[in-house]
């Protein structure tokens, strides 16, 4: 009789997070906070734009938390426009990356507000000002592939791609699923995703912590959308 050998479940991968911050209080503050919200994750940490590369050169993390105010190399000034460039690099290098930007410039970032809109990760924008509350649930958004840039946008006129009005005529004049939204678009269903989040980001339409409920976010969608002219 054969007996069967058990073999040992293959343990869920551990969340990887990188923060990049060259202020050691900061640096360690963000560490802690992050810790008591995701206990089981691994923080790896940077301090320039250098050694930020490097560690990407070697792990693949879930998300990257960085300052914009860096220095390129150890010893050397920290420049905003560092930063800015670094996350330029990494939108470019790694396009499902996600990011919370975590820094008191964040007003820098509407330089490459193109590049932002095209990233198909997440990217959420998080004042050195916020509450800890406030700025985990901007890291929550990221991780889930949530966009949120309402801290940097110029004025209030709406910025919307034609892809994201075409998305929005076929769910709400055609009743569409995202399904076959994606097949009359010939894209997958994921791009079809990403555009919703960069519509309900344009919008300001973000999941409510008490509300999950993905259903609720469409009809808000909706909603903004009709108020706001894009739709009939």
């Amino acid at each position: 009789m054969l007996l069967a050998i058990s073999q040992p479940l293959p343990e869920p991968a551990k969340l990887q997070i990188l923060v990049v911050d060259d202020h050691e209080v900061v640096l360690g503050g963000t560490i802690d906070l992050l810790k008591r919200q995701y206990p089981q994750a691994e923080i790896l940490t940077a301090q320039t734009v250098e050694s930020a590369l490097n560690q990407l050169k070697t792990h693949t993390p879930d998300l990257v938390v960085l300052d914009l105010s860096l220095p390129e190399k150890q010893g050397e000034t920290a420049q905003p426009e560092s930063g800015v460039q670094l996350l330029k690099t990494l939108m470019q290098n790694y396009p499902t990356l996600n990011v919370t930007v975590q820094s008191t410039y964040v007003k820098a970032l509407v330089r490459i507000k193109p590049e932002i809109d095209r990233h198909n990760g997440g990217f959420t924008v998080a004042d050195k000002s916020l509450s800890s509350k406030e700025m985990l649930t901007r890291v929550d958004w990221a991780l889930k592939g949530i966009t949120h840039t309402k801290d940097i946008r110029p004025g209030r006129t709406l910025e919307v791609k034609p892809d994201w009005l075409t998305v929005l005529k076929l769910a709400f004049h055609e009743g569409l699923q995202d399904r076959a939204i994606a097949n009359r678009m010939r894209v997958s269903e994921r791009t079809v995703r990403h555009y919703w989040t960069k519509i309900q980001d344009v919008l300001d339409v973000y999941p409510e912590e008490d509300k999950q409920d993905g259903k609720n976010i469409r009809i808000q969608t909706e909603i903004r959308a009709r108020e706001e002219g894009l739709i009939d």
